[in-house]
């Protein structure tokens, strides 16, 4: 029996489909990602580090990259041991040895994303009863509980973590130190970040 002749062709179509791309192609493909990752994650940084407030610029992030149909940041707490901060870190915070500085660690997640996480030093006595409560019984953010404050933010150390390759959703981009204070000055708050690579998702057409 003779076949058809465009069978071969088909054939070799379906061969190319499946055949992975050649890593002279691959290349570029992956370099981009890379650039667009980068690119994206520059940008978080540079308004992370221009804003007052992390959890509002997160949740700005999370509506304009579709992350979630409600935009609207959770801090899962994480179990940790409690971690005191450093005789460095309460001259920041401008406390003495013996005043009391509580420690929260939390994971923020934009719907099934998690964006970050974050360790917080904070002088509960600089707080109110509610906000207190809040940070000890919710899982608001940080931001949002003391908002009423209307913190300032006052940026102390930043790390650009180099990626060889486009990075997961768990993979560390950049991570960033702050110290928080009430509009008079007075410094309340001692904050370390990690940016995670879900932040880079979803966004596509």
């Amino acid at each position: 029996m003779r076949l058809p002749p465009t069978l071969p062709a088909l054939v070799l179509a379906c061969l190319a489909v499946l055949m992975p791309l050649s890593p002279a192609r691959a290349e570029p493909v992956e370099a981009a990602r890379r650039a667009e990752a980068a690119g994206l994650a520059e940008a978080l940084q540079a308004r992370i580090l221009a804003s007052p407030s992390a959890t509002a610029v997160l949740e700005a992030w999370c509506a304009e990259r579709g992350l979630s149909p409600e935009p609207r940041l959770v801090a899962r707490r994480m179990p940790a041991p409690d971690k005191p901060p450093s005789a460095e870190q309460r001259g920041r915070l401008g406390v003495g040895p013996d005043e009391p500085v509580r420690y929260r660690r939390v994971r923020l997640a934009c719907g099934p994303h998690v964006l970050s996480e974050a360790d917080n030093w904070y002088v509960p006595g600089r707080l109110t009863p509610e906000m207190n409560r809040a940070l000890d019984e919710t899982d608001a953010p940080f931001g949002r509980v003391v908002r009423p404050l209307a913190p300032v933010r006052r940026n102390i150390g930043l790390r650009a973590l180099d990626q060889a390759a486009a990075p997961g959703r768990d993979t560390p981009l950049f991570a960033v130190e702050a110290v928080l204070a009430t509009a008079d000055g007075l410094p309340f708050c001692e904050v370390a970040e990690t940016y995670l690579g879900a932040v880079l998702g979803p966004v596509r057409p």
